[in-house]
């Protein structure tokens, strides 16, 4: 699925989404971030953030509001910089 998403300093990507039930939370793409220069901000603490086969992805220690649009549905979601191999970003989704 693409979304259209905005950064906090107006920056609008088309980025690859992927949809996950399982998601506890939503995450960018840790290179993506680096590549675009998006702009996160440290959390004043830490996670870890286990892949679905439970071996660790690595540790959450930055966090951003984007506005998220797909569709015409358009949502401001704190998302959370990890690891996701290739796709931009993942939809948490309960």
């Amino acid at each position: 699925m693409q979304a259209d998403m905005k950064t906090k300093n107006s920056k609008k990507l088309k980025v690859k989404t992927l949809v996950d039930s399982g998601c506890t939370y939503t995450g960018i793409n840790k290179q993506l971030v680096k590549d675009r220069r998006i702009q996160m901000k440290l959390i004043n603490f830490s996670f870890e953030v286990f892949n679905a086969d439970r071996t660790k992805n690595g540790e959450v220690t930055k966090v951003e509001p984007l506005e998220i649009e797909i569709n015409k549905h358009k949502e401001t979601l704190e998302v959370v910089v990890i690891d996701l191999n290739g796709t931009d970003m993942f939809l948490g989704h309960d």
